[in-house]
């Protein structure tokens, strides 16, 4: 049984979970390099016709989500005190 390619609303909202997600770091790093790699992965996967290589590639996407969401929390727990330089404002 083939897998069933992604329709292009569940495509979007997995992305824009992932951009979502990304932002929710307080790393101001880990923040623009999910968003920046969320959004690679998802040009890089964009001409895929093949519909068991777009379903695996949904799937793959949905995973890391995942990961990034366990992440978030992680990374919540030990985030430190100060912002980064390239987060203060100056004044």
């Amino acid at each position: 049984m083939a897998a069933a390619a992604p329709s292009k609303a569940q495509v979007l909202s997995l992305f824009r979970a992932f951009l979502r997600t990304g932002r929710k770091f307080s790393d101001y790093n880990i923040r623009e390099y999910t968003v920046r790699r969320a959004a690679d992965a998802f040009r890089e996967n964009r001409a895929l016709a093949d519909a068991p290589a777009a379903a695996a590639a949904f799937a793959d996407g949905k995973q890391q989500l995942e990961v990034a969401k366990r992440q978030v929390l992680v990374y919540s727990l030990y985030a430190p005190k100060a912002k980064s330089v390239v987060e203060m404002k100056i004044q």
